[in-house]
């Protein structure tokens, strides 16, 4: 199965997820963060900076939770409406 590429949007909507979830973890270290989330640091360097605009639910999930971001308040911030005014 070949993958689409990516729209314009969908990189930027990627980069505003990475944004939100570094701008949550606030004064925490990228290792305390990625620990508590069992991922490796680099998994979450890279979405931080927007290098993986596609990560999975769970990764995602398993980030918001431990930097106390509501899933519900990152799928609001994140919307298609909101990367287009990064755009307007």
């Amino acid at each position: 199965m070949v993958r689409p590429p990516l729209s314009d949007d969908e990189r930027q909507r990627g980069e505003l997820l990475g944004a939100l979830l570094r701008s949550a973890r606030g004064d925490r270290s990228m290792v305390d963060i990625a620990a508590a989330a069992g991922i490796s640091v680099e998994t979450l360097r890279k979405i931080e900076r927007g290098r993986v605009p596609t990560p999975a639910f769970f990764t995602v999930a398993a980030i918001a939770g431990a930097v106390g971001l509501p899933l519900d308040e990152l799928l609001a911030r994140t919307a298609p409406a909101e990367v287009g005014k990064l755009t307007a």
